[in-house]
């Protein structure tokens, strides 16, 4: 009998999602015959359509943006999950002391983040604002299914939705009877299990360099998660400045000097992709002390001198 024949067979579905796309590659030894590949894509999508429609800051329809709407001090129901991915955003809110804030709404539109020109005005305001921090601002009853807000704030989920998606990709796949499998969004990946020649699914790191996207190293990845938050991915041009998107929620503005990239390894890529917005925020000195004190592992990448990049990490996965 050939190698070929006795191989579990391996798949590749992709769609849409969040103003990217969607992957998953995954071996269906033991999950079923080939034709039940067509509903295992359907849940997938359905899935991240899920995610979307409650956590979308771009859908006015969405739950998140119903939220916002309510007034402060009004009881509002949410979704199941949508209640989940809150609760996980205030609580790492309170764990980095505000560095990761889902509160940061207004700032993200007034400096151009969520597709419009950044605004004079709404710059100045967010600037001048006297905030309070979301994990402050924010009353969760998970029992009941429902929030109010105790202050003015308005919620931007998009440091830790796409991770959540990842972990509905994940958990549609084993709910499906598939065990080994590598699902991401945008660079967010989770895998389980090990490839069909026995080795861990394999994910690059990037070079945080937005011309050549080409790999800085490369993480062996077995039943964990991956994210990645660096000032190389999405900016906007204020002025003759190039602004990263990551917000510094002490000032309502971008981060002046972030690092390059800021890698986090968790075991739900909800974790890693808050972290690696914390960890970014805070730098590699006090979010070098956050992650030793959260068992995080993670890789700062920093600019050095004539464009040099310097690296340190947490844990041993990086030490590697």
């Amino acid at each position: 009998m050939s190698k070929m024949s006795i191989e579990p067979p391996r798949h590749v579905l992709n769609g849409p999602t969040m103003g990217t796309r969607w992957s998953a590659m995954f071996h269906t030894a033991g999950a079923g015959p080939a034709p039940a590949l067509g509903r295992i894509a359907t849940a997938l999508q359905a899935a991240v359509d899920e995610v979307d429609r409650q956590m979308s800051s771009w859908n006015p329809d969405s739950d998140l943006m119903r939220l916002n709407r309510a007034p402060v001090g009004a009881w509002t129901e949410i979704p199941a999950r949508l209640a989940q991915v809150l609760g996980h955003g205030l609580s790492i809110g309170r764990a980095s002391d505000g560095a990761f804030d889902i509160g940061m709404g207004d700032a993200v539109h007034a400096w151009g983040f969520a597709g419009e020109p950044p605004s004079p005005d709404r710059i100045r305001a967010a600037l001048a604002a006297s905030r309070v921090p979301a994990h402050e601002a924010i009353e969760l009853d998970r029992d009941l299914g429902r929030v109010r807000k105790l202050a003015p704030v308005t919620l931007d989920l998009n440091g830790i939705a796409k991770g959540h998606g990842v972990d509905r990709l994940a958990e549609t796949l084993l709910a499906s009877g598939i065990t080994s499998f590598l699902v991401g969004i945008d660079g967010e990946m989770r895998g389980a299990g090990l490839r069909d020649d026995g080795r861990p699914w394999t994910v690059a790191v990037e070079a945080p360099d937005p011309e050549t996207r080409a790999a800085h190293s490369i993480l062996a990845l077995h039943d964990a998660a991956v994210a990645t938050s660096g000032d190389y991915r999405h900016w906007v041009t204020v002025g003759r400045q190039r602004l990263s998107h990551t917000m510094d929620p002490r000032r309502g503005a971008p981060l002046l000097a972030p690092p390059a990239s800021v890698t986090v390894i968790a075991e739900t890529c909800t974790a890693a992709d808050a972290w690696a917005t914390a960890l970014t925020v805070l730098g590699p000195d006090r979010g070098g002390t956050l992650a030793r004190s959260q068992g995080l592992e993670a890789l700062f990448l920093l600019r050095g001198a004539d464009a040099a990049i310097e690296t340190r990490h947490i844990g041993r996965i990086f030490a590697i």
